[in-house]
Order: structure tokens, then C-alpha cells, then sequence
């Protein structure tokens, strides 16, 4: 509706609407529209199926080939290594490959590769099954990279005024790929062995690629003249940044070293294992739209999600062990229920960080069309990459030399110092805003009174 309230003329999808219009609902979705919903639904669950199926049995069965906890977490942290390195490029490169052949590409390739992983197997243990998990893990993550940086890209060029409420919402299939995967990898595991999760999910993935095919738009855009150089170094994107590493950081610890804790802890079988993972996965899952919504009709509570938001997860990895200084004894139940506060709370910082990039990026003059849009998706997957590197790694490190308890206290210090760093900059621009503002009024009323002085003979 316009300010008169009348129907507005209907855009086109692909459109280059202004950041200012950001937070109106469309009444209704074009077919282009529903086809590009579809297509990054599709993405989302496929990529976090893979991603989450490893957790309840691979670590197990990379301790039988020889690998130990911090060579399990550096094979968990190798994918979001090659995801930072490929998303850059990709980023950059998307508006000369084509958003929708770099889309159907990544995917195939991505289907195959996770075909390869389920006969890992039979690969002799040691250096050999080693190097080839590293080999096939890399490869899917350059694919899947290619994938969702062109989702991304995609979805936001389709619905320019609603970016945080469709990412929001489409987070919900991130999230069933996450509920998903560790029950049905660990039931697969356990019925059938090692291989079937892997080449179930390979077919899945390989079966989605005609389809997008046929349904996806290809949208095209002249090369922009920003770069991720000149992105990253603006402040505001930067400590977003940090915030999108502590986070990612923070849900990648919890890869290589949950399963071993729980098994260790409560003994429960690998089918069980995975239970444990849907309390954080399922409230992620329902949480992200309604922070996606609300992103978008009250802009102005981005900043309290991202700095809440934080400052929970911080709590939650505290109490997830508990950290021995409190006395209080680790319970199945009090670890669900932290798992579950911690998958609002990741919700509640994630959703807002990509519309908040992508208004900074507007209002220091970055262009808006699909080259803008690109950088953005592509950063925000570095970035994430770059915490979900470290993250299984570090967690594998420290959960073999002081245990999960202290381990999972100290990733908390991670998700505590960016949240205060966000909310610290977020008081040093009120403050900012704030003085300006006065002398602007002070101005204003200088001018007043010249005006009203009698003009002189």
C-alpha cells in the first residue's frame, strides 16, 4: 500500500527496490517468486542434512581408523576452511558465471561427492583414510558453497524488501535439514552401517538438480565496482563479522565433542546420540521466522538481537557442561533444555546479521543489484566459515586436553565478547547520533533567531 492507501503497481521480482522500502510485506507471491522459495528450500535442507548427518556416528568411526578427537575436528573443520576460501571467489565471480548455472552446478557435484563420502569405509585406516576424508570434504564444500552463495544471492534479489523475513523463514528448512540428519543418519547408521545415510542423501540432492533446472529464474547484473575489501573494512560490517564467526564458532564446537560427551556421559546408543541434537535444531528451526519478521516490520530491534542474542549463547555454553565452578551436576534434561536455549538464541543473532550488512553496504553507496547482493551472501558465508573452521577444531583440541565442561565454558567467552562488543558500539553511535543531532537543533535555532533579528539599515 502507499501512503494514501492504495494499492501499489506491482514489481518486478527481480526488481532493485530501495533499502528505505524494507519491511513491506507483499500480499502475494509471483510464480518467479514461489520458483525461487523453492529452489533455496531445497539447498538449505539438502546442504544441512549433510552437514548435520556426521555428528551422531562419524566421530566413532574415525576413532576406529585412527584418527584422534583433534584430527576428527580438524576433518569437521576443513569444509568450512574451503567454504571461507571458495565463498570469496564465488562471491566475487557470480554475476560473470551466472547465478543459476553456478546454483545447478554446485548442487550436482555436491549430490555426487556425498555419494563418494559413504564409501569411505573401505579405505585403509590411518594416513590414507585420513587424507581422503580431507580430499572428499573439501569437495563438497566448494560445491555446496557454489550453491547456496547463488541461493542467497538469488533470494534476495527476488525479494528485495522482505530480505530477513524469507531468510528467516527458509531458515526453518536449515533447520529441519538439522533436525533431520542426525536421527535419520544415526537410524541409517545403525540399520544398514556406514555407507546408506551418505548415499541416500547423495540421490536425495542429485534428484533436486533437474528440477531447479526447470524451475529456477536466471537473473542477470552488470559487474559492480565495490569489492569485499572495501566491505569488510567498513566498522559496523566488521564487528558483524566478528559476530557471525562467534556464533558459527560456537554451533561448530558442538560437532566433534557432543556425541563423544553424551556417549561418554549418559551412555545412550548412536540412534539416541542424535536425539540430543534436535532440541537446538527443532527451536532454531521455529524461532528464525519470527525473528526474521520482526527484523523486517521493527528494524530497530536488530541491534537487541544481536547483542542478546550473544550474551545468551554465552550463558548456554556455560551451562551446557555445566562449567565445574558452579556445582552443577551435568543432567540429560538440563542439557536438552540448554541446547534448546541456545538454538533460539542463535536464531535471534543470525537472522539479523544479513540485512543489517546489506543496509550498511546501501548507506556507504554500495550499488544495489545482484554484484551487491553477492558480496554480501558471499561474506556472509566467509565469515561463517571462518568460525565454523575453528570452532570443531578448537573444540576437539581442548575437549582431549581439559574435557567438555571447560572446553564448552570457554567457547562461551567467544559469544560473550562479541556480544559486548556489538552492544558497545551500538551505545558509541547512540552517543554519536545523539550529539549530532544537538548541534544540528543548536544550529537550527541560531538560524531562527538571525532570521527574526531586524535587517540592518
Amino acid at each position: 500500500m502507499d501512503a494514501a492507501g492504495e494499492p501499489e503497481a506491482p514489481r518486478s521480482p527481480g526488481g532493485d527496490d530501495p533499502p528505505e522500502n524494507a519491511g513491506k510485506t507483499p500480499n502475494w507471491l509471483s510464480r518467479e517468486q514461489l520458483f525461487v522459495l523453492i529452489s533455496a528450500a531445497s539447498i538449505n535442507l539438502g546442504s544441512m542434512l549433510y552437514f548435520s548427518i556426521l555428528g551422531p556416528f562419524f566421530p566413532k568411526e574415525a576413532e576406529k581408523k585412527g584418527a584422534s578427537s583433534t584430527v576428527i575436528g580438524m576433518i569437521f573443520g576443513c569444509y568450512s576452511l574451503f567454504v571461507l576460501l571458495s565463498s570469496l571467489v564465488f562471491g566475487k565471480y557470480l554475476v560473470h558465471i551466472g547465478a543459476k548455472f553456478m546454483f545447478v552446478a554446485g548442487m550436482f557435484v555436491a549430490g555426487g561427492v556425498t555419494v563418494l563420502f559413504g564409501v569411505l569405509d573401505q579405505v585403509p585406516e590411518g594416513p590414507i583414510f585420513i587424507a581422503m576424508c580431507f580430499l572428499v570434504r573439501a569437495a563438497d564444500a566448494i560445491s555446496f558453497t557454489a550453491a547456496v552463495t547463488a541461493s542467497s544471492s538469488i533470494l534476495t534479489k527476488a525479494f528485495p524488501n522482505n530480505v530477513a523475513t524469507v531468510l528467516g523463514s527458509l531458515e526453518t528448512f536449515s533447520g529441519l535439514g538439522l533436525v533431520l540428519g542426525p536421527p535419520i543418519g544415526g537410524f541409517l547408521y545403525q540399520s544398514f552401517g556406514y555407507e546408506m545415510p551418505f548415499i541416500i542423501l547423495g540421490c536425495i540432492i542429485l534428484l533436486m538438480v533437474p528440477l531447479n533446472m526447470c524451475i529456477l529464474p536466471n537473473y542477470e547484473s552488470d559487474p559492480g565496482e565495490h569489492s569485499f575489501w572495501k566491505l569488510i573494512t567498513l566498522p559496523k560490517v566488521a564487528l558483524i563479522a566478528f559476530v557471525i564467526n562467534a556464533l558459527s564458532s560456537c554451533l561448530g564446537f558442538l560437532d566433534p565433542t557432543l556425541s563423544l560427551f553424551v556417549l561418554e556421559k549418559f551412555n545412550l546408543p548412536a540412534g539416541y546420540v542424535g536425539l540430543v541434537f534436535l532440541g537446538l535444531a527443532l527451536s532454531y528451526a521455529i524461532s528464525s521466522p519470527l525473528f526474521g519478521l520482526l527484523s523486517d516490520k521493527m528494524p530497530h530491534l536488530r541491534k537487541w538481537f544481536l547483542v542478546f542474542g550473544n550474551l545468551i549463547t554465552a550463558g548456554c555454553y556455560i551451562l551446557l557442561g555445566p562449567v565445574p565452578f558452579l556445582h552443577i551436576k551435568s543432567q540429560l534434561w538440563l542439557l536438552v533444555l540448554v541446547l534448546v536455549v541456545n538454538g533460539i538464541s542463535s536464531g535471534m543473532s543470525v537472522i539479523p546479521t544479513f540485512p543489517e550488512i546489506l543496509s550498511c553496504a546501501y548507506e556507504n553507496g554500495f550499488e544495489e543489484g545482484l554484484s551487491t547482493l553477492a558480496l554480501v551472501s558471499g561474506l556472509f558465508s566467509a565469515m561463517w566459515s571462518v568460525g565454523a573452521f575453528i570452532g570443531p577444531i578448537l573444540g576437539g583440541f581442548l575437549y582431549e586436553k581439559i574435557g567438555f565442561e571447560w572446553a564448552a565454558a570457554i567457547q562461551g567467552l567467544w559469544a560473550l565478547t562479541s556480544g559486548l562488543a556489538m552492544g558497545l558500539f551500538y551505545l558509541l553511535e547512540y552517543s554519536r547520533k545523539r550529539s549530532r543531532s544537538k548541534v544540528q537543533k543548536n544550529l537550527g535555532t541560531e538560524e531562527e533567531r538571525t532570521a527574526l533579528l531586524p535587517d540592518e539599515i
